[in-house]
């Protein structure tokens, strides 16, 4: 998507792939990358391994006091639980991650942003049978490297993907919410905000100070007739869409992140029709908008 005087959606710019949960909220994470994914992989490779060693071990202990078809069945058993159930247990447990992934925070998701399913995560372990320890890793690693979100046959399978859950270092993505902002947005319906509308807004957000005097209110005042349309009920009089838009992508961040630790979905009071088009209308941009109120200080133009 583009606008005038715009360019890369969000998207582009950050490098992001917008997750949708369930509640229409979108998890602004990055896919893993290749390196990490396999080093992730790796260690619990590793770690299992290890755990079948042991295993095998303890029944050439036992195994003098067990008949033979119990020993081999056992011998056969133990380490398709181990290669099988401990990724799908971890997953299961943890949300998503293995003692790898927790290692190089790294967590599975759904494809719609949603925590990973026991039925997931034993659809994925079940790939992993084949196409990394039956193959040695070559299917895996083949697919990862062709997929742009770096997901195996197991993700599909499942419809899952591994993302970074350690955003703290990437500060040009958050947007602080404007303190007199905090209370509408608690409140707001966002679910019908579209993701390239968001991302559109993130745009002018954060390139704000960057923005020719006349750009920087035509743009405002469409983004914000946009993003008001699909958002309830309308800011508080005055508001300037730069002020707006920043508390709903403030907004719409924090209950993604919300989301992903498995919080209780919030729930809006609020019903009733999006408010309508055309608030912005008059708005000029500078230091002030309608109603006097100042739009934000940097970090937003920065």
């Amino acid at each position: 998507m583009s606008y005038p005087g715009g360019g890369a959606t969000g998207d582009d710019v950050y490098g992001t792939t917008p997750l949708v949960t369930g509640d229409a909220v979108v998890l602004e994470l990055r896919p893993a990358g290749f390196v990490t994914r396999i080093a992730a992989m790796a260690i619990d490779g590793i770690l299992q391994i290890v755990m079948i060693i042991m295993v095998t071990v303890v029944m050439m202990w036992v195994g003098t006091s067990l008949d033979t078809a119990a020993t081999a069945a056992l011998g056969l058993a133990l380490p398709v639980l181990i290669i099988v159930g401990y990724p799908a247990a971890f997953e299961t447990i943890s949300r998503g991650r293995t003692l790898g992934k927790m290692a190089l925070g790294l967590r599975v998701v759904g494809t719609d942003g949603s925590p990973v399913r026991f039925r997931q995560a034993l659809g994925r372990a079940l790939s992993a049978s084949v196409e990394i320890w039956a193959s040695s890793g070559l299917i895996a690693l083949l697919t990862s490297m062709i997929n742009p979100n770096g997901r195996r046959v197991g993700d599909f399978v499942a419809g899952t993907m591994v993302v970074e859950e350690r955003t703290g270092s990437r500060r040009d993505v958050e947007i602080p919410m404007p303190p007199q902002m905090a209370a509408w947005a608690a409140a707001a319906e966002l679910s019908r905000l579209a993701p390239e509308t968001a991302n559109a807004a993130r745009q002018y957000v954060m390139r704000y100070g960057e923005l020719a005097e006349h750009t920087r209110h035509e743009m405002g005042s469409r983004l914000a007739d946009s993003v008001a349309s699909q958002v309830s009920p309308p800011p508080p009089p005055g508001t300037t869409p730069p002020v707006f838009l920043a508390a709903v992508l403030a907004e719409r961040r924090r209950r993604s992140l919300e989301s992903l630790r498995g919080a209780s979905a919030r729930r809006s009071p609020w019903e009733g029709a999006p408010h309508a088009p055309g608030q912005w209308s008059a708005y000029q941009g500078g230091p002030q908008g309608p109603g006097g109120t100042t739009p934000p200080p940097p970090p937003y133009g920065r």
